[in-house]
């Protein structure tokens, strides 16, 4: 598999569906088929929209489409996405509102890697930008980033993790999303050894695999069945000879398609033939849900090979993380140095990825930390999607979240006068 050979065929294959699809849109769109009342022509050029659209979206970075925000006074505000940090394999964003006053809430939102953009978040964004100053890890698709730009494991990621919370300051609260919460985690304590003035104040871990045999899931069964050099035989290849990043190792986006697709496939299958029906009704709209949706889920991202392989040899296999032995740079980092950053974790009692047990573990190795800095919450009927981006997240965690950081921090300084609001305990729900 690990041949630029076969990266390519995916893409040739890609390539020629996105062509049918084209084809079939135009041929069946010809006015002089109009003089034949048949059915077939109109789901010809409904198929042909839908496939045309389905395929070309894989290779296709999404937008935040966050250009505008009504603030307070009633006006609209342009939104302005600043890089704060420009790095090789990811950059450090900022949502800038202009015209409004700075947030007294600085939240840095760390997105996953595992196959999606971070515009998966855009909406977790959008509701964090509403009272917050907003950054977020914009991480790079592996196959434009030359070989020359060298390696990224997971021992580079909570490095850049470190870079960007340096970069905030002290009085920055961090949010984890699910894969880089142990990362993150490792990062904030790797910060409180060599550099404690740099702590965030605040850590919050959403779903991630803090221990993932705390609660194993179909995806944590996965990693032990599978060997690495079957994952490494299998799941690698080469970037061909299209892309910037040519001749780099990477574990290809159309193949963790493939694998997200073959989950649900039956459920899959159902939604697009069904679009096809409404397309050729005249029901469908460029951004009616379907559209909304796959038009993110299809948009996949390449990523480094060392970085997937690390994931799942020291994350899930090994347990780096659950056992305190994560290594950093020849340093092992001791998770029981955070002692100043209150750490929240959320869980959702019905995620089938991250399950409720995997990521409160968090708490029990911050051995440093007082009970009164650590908090808890599991999301009743709430799957892994719906923690950090659904209703639970918009109508209960969000809250939550938020007076977390406000019962960790000093209060909003009214008209520039700093006061100091007394720290409350963090309640464990």
């Amino acid at each position: 598999m690990r041949y630029m050979a076969t990266y390519d065929l995916m893409e040739t294959m890609r390539n020629t569906n996105q062509w049918l699809g084209a084809t079939a849109k135009s041929m069946a769109s010809y006015p002089a088929w109009a003089m034949l009342p048949n059915p077939a022509i109109q789901w010809m050029a409904a198929w042909g929209e839908v496939t045309e659209r389905t395929f070309e979206r894989m290779v296709v970075k999404p937008d935040w489409a966050i250009r505008t925000f009504t603030c307070e006074d009633g006006k609209d505000h342009l939104v302005n996405i600043e890089t704060v940090v420009e790095k090789p394999f990811g950059d450090l964003i900022h949502f800038n509102v202009v015209g409004r006053e700075e947030q007294p809430r600085k939240i840095l939102l760390v997105a996953p890697m595992s196959g999606h953009y971070a515009t998966l978040l855009r909406s977790t964004v959008k509701s964090l930008i509403v009272n917050c100053e907003v950054y977020v890890t914009d991480w790079h698709n592996a196959r434009d980033i030359p070989v020359s730009a060298g390696k990224f494991d997971i021992e580079d990621y909570t490095l850049y993790l470190m870079d960007f919370m340096k970069e905030m300051g002290p009085d920055t609260n961090v949010v984890a999303v699910c894969q880089p919460a142990p990362l993150t985690l490792a990062a904030t304590a790797y910060l409180a050894e060599l550099d404690p003035d740099a702590q965030p104040r605040t850590l919050t871990l959403i779903g991630g695999p803090i221990d993932p045999d705390a609660t194993p899931t179909d995806v944590t069964d996965f990693g032990r069945r599978v060997t690495m050099g079957q994952l490494e035989e299998t799941m690698i290849q080469r970037v061909g000879f299209k892309y910037q990043g040519v001749g780099r190792m990477v574990y290809p986006g159309l193949l963790q398609l493939a694998s997200f697709m073959s989950m649900n496939g039956e459920r899959h299958g159902k939604a697009f033939s069904d679009q096809i029906t409404r397309v050729a009704r005249g029901e469908a709209s460029d951004h009616d849900a379907h559209n909304r949706f796959y038009d993110e889920y299809l948009a996949v991202m390449d990523m480094p090979a060392e970085f997937y392989l690390s994931t799942v040899e020291r994350i899930f296999k090994n347990r780096e993380i659950a056992k305190n032995e994560f290594v950093v740079a020849g340093h092992k980092v001791d998770i029981g140095a955070i002692t100043n950053v209150a750490v929240k974790t959320v869980e959702g009692s019905k995620d089938d990825i991250s399950a409720p047990g995997q990521c409160v573990a968090a708490l029990d190795l911050c051995t440093g930390l007082p009970d009164s800095k650590k908090a808890a919450h599991v999301e009743e009927g709430a799957g892994h999607y719906g923690i950090f981006a659904g209703k639970s997240w918009r109508n209960n965690i969000r809250p939550l979240v938020l007076d977390f950081i406000d019962s960790n921090a000093a209060a909003p300084a009214p008209k520039g006068k700093a006061k100091i609001k007394p720290p409350k305990a963090a309640n464990v729900a």
